[in-house]
């Protein structure tokens, strides 16, 4: 049986599995499930920058906060329709992203880096000292009390396999090729005639659109949202381990980070003291044994890609 067989085999079958789990799964598993394509999402995204793009951020939960606040602030104080206050949140993301666009990408490295993350804290700050939003208070998204886990499941669902699909179609065109390029050598694919800041700009606008989104069913199923959580720095330390554990540049590492992280939160979380020293502890472990993640680890050992990005 030939390897593009046997891979659409998998990704058929573990598809079917996955759409119909609420029918037959206990309310655990689903709720399980749903974390996992909602990490999944948003570390996919982390690694679709830093990646393939060699964008490292540390303020990924700007677009985290902006999403769920559109949400709440869409559903509760207009009356908008839920998945569309959703969708909203991923065009608010847009707009933040095109407007620190140009500032940003002057910075480079660890400035680029330093850059995002002071964005990130000086919205949440603003956020807690703004009236309209109950300041440091939060929020209780009351219209996500309506939704069922199975409908917030399927629009996870959809939301993960859908950013799989374009960021595997994405690095197969042109633009893939040219953030690739960008990441080794950005001297080198610029004299090659890559527009370096059309390349960055549109890879952002992509991770803001979809983090935003994602963001937005994440607060649909904790129903409740504050500032200082919102656009906290906890979240891309949930992401950089994610995608570090799984495997950076490829993109089955972040589903396989997901789950492994995913799992190891739900066994942590009667250990609060200790759970981040635990995480942290296995992190530096991959790095010195695994330095190219459990999937990068996998696929150089054994030459097996579930979605290969080389082109014939």
């Amino acid at each position: 049986m030939s390897s593009n067989r046997i891979r659409y085999i998998i990704i058929i079958s573990s598809l079917a599995v996955l759409t119909t789990l609420p029918l037959w799964a206990s309310r655990y598993t689903v709720s399980v499930l749903l974390l996992v394509f909602l990490y999944m999402t948003l570390a996919s995204m982390w690694n679709l920058l830093a990646g393939y793009s060699g964008l490292i951020s540390l303020g990924q939960q700007m677009f985290i906060g902006s999403g769920g606040y559109t949400l709440a602030v869409l559903s509760m104080y207009y009356g908008f329709p839920v998945f569309l206050s959703v969708l909203f949140g991923g065009v608010i993301s847009v707009i933040l992203a095109l407007l620190i666009s140009q500032p940003i990408f002057r910075m480079k490295g660890v400035y680029f880096a330093i850059g995002t993350w002071i964005i990130a804290e000086a919205l949440g700050i603003s956020f807690s000292n703004w009236e309209y939003v109950r300041y440091g208070m939060g929020l209780f998204i009351q219209p996500a009390y309506k939704l069922s886990m199975s409908s917030i499941y399927y629009a996870a669902m959809v939301i993960s396999m859908g950013s799989l699909l374009l960021i595997y179609l994405l690095l197969r065109s042109n633009l893939g090729l040219a953030l690739m390029a960008i990441r080794d050598d950005d001297v080198a694919s610029e004299a090659m005639g890559v527009n370096i800041f059309r390349s960055k700009l549109t890879c952002f606008l992509i991770s803001a659109f979809v983090s935003g989104v994602a963001a937005g069913v994440v607060y649909l199923n904790t129903i409740f949202i504050q500032p200082f959580e919102a656009f906290g720095i906890g979240w891309t330390v949930k992401l950089l381990f994610i995608v570090i554990i799984g495997g950076i540049g490829t993109i089955e590492g972040p589903i396989a980070g997901a789950i492994i992280f995913v799992i190891l939160q739900q066994y942590l979380s009667e250990y609060v003291g200790f759970n981040l020293i635990i995480l942290g502890t296995i992190t530096i472990m991959v790095i010195f044994f695994m330095p190219k993640g459990v999937m990068g680890t996998f696929q150089n050992r054994f030459g097996i890609e579930l979605l290969p990005i080389r082109r014939q």
